[in-house]
């Protein structure tokens, strides 16, 4: 090979090399090490008393149905039962009566439970309130049904035999009226709080929470006269629905005894 075509040869390798090495590159610069981020401080927590499972109305509490829950400790509310302040806490909770239902796992507050030896009723009766059994009928004939449960509204109506108008007319008139609205009932016959899908009247009686010039006019009422319960709805909770207009005084109906008809005045 001649001497020309080796030099041409040998410049050829060589720029072929250096642009090689000029297309790698500088060597990558070693990757940052991340720093580690401190771990976050601990939560300070508290043990709080909750129940260990559903627990209804009535129920007298035992130990088993209580357990110490950890709680953060900044949400711990006031009268709520922690470890801390109450170490004995469960043990003296148990035996208790229940106020008001709890869920599993809700915390248990010292104003939903009734003290051993205390009324139950007595417990769950507002301020100034009264507890008043009314008569019903535990087929439901005068009380919705047998729909009524504990904590639901209710209007009270009279029906009674007005003495004046019967013995004017000649005939039997019997008058009914609301005499008192959107009352809470506490309690039918034994039964205080809906249990396991029980939704109906279990005894006669219907006990209703009123004010003392309402249990006045109960007691009288009963006296007098038959009551029965209208349920109301929970849209109408709170609210006193105006009376509606009465039927003109001749409307009324005929009623047949003994195949004899008689018009009878209603009021």
């Amino acid at each position: 090979m001649k001497p020309a075509r080796l030099a041409v040869l040998a410049i050829a390798l060589v720029a072929g090399g250096g642009a090689a090495f000029l297309m790698s590159g500088e060597d990558p610069p070693p990757a940052a090490v991340a720093k580690a981020e401190p771990p976050p401080p601990p939560v300070p927590l508290s043990e709080v008393l909750v129940a260990a499972a559903e627990l209804p109305m009535g129920q007298t509490l035992q130990a088993a149905d209580l357990r110490w829950q950890k709680w953060p400790a900044d949400a711990v509310a006031a009268g709520y039962i922690t470890r801390n302040t109450a170490p004995k806490g469960l043990e003296e909770a148990a035996g208790s009566v229940i106020r008001g239902a709890f869920l599993a796992g809700e915390p248990i507050r010292q104003q939903k439970l009734a003290r051993p030896g205390s009324g139950f009723m007595s417990a769950i009766l507002p301020a100034g309130m009264r507890a008043v059994a009314i008569v019903t009928d535990s087929r439901g004939t005068n009380s919705a049904g047998g729909f009524i449960l504990p904590n639901d509204r209710v209007d009270v109506i009279r029906t009674y035999r007005d003495e004046e108008s019967s013995r004017s007319s000649g005939s039997d008139v019997q008058v009914s009226q609301i005499i008192l609205q959107d009352v809470r009932v506490l309690a039918v016959g034994q039964l205080i709080q809906e249990k396991n899908g029980t939704n109906v009247v279990t005894g006669e009686t219907a006990t209703l929470a009123l004010t003392p010039s309402q249990a006045e006019t109960i007691t009288l009422a009963q006296k007098v006269g038959s009551l029965s319960l209208a349920l109301r709805s929970l849209a109408d909770s709170g609210r006193v629905t105006e009376p509606e207009a009465k039927p003109q005084a001749d409307a009324g109906l005929t009623v047949v005894r003994f195949g004899v008809s008689k018009q009878q005045t209603t009021r």
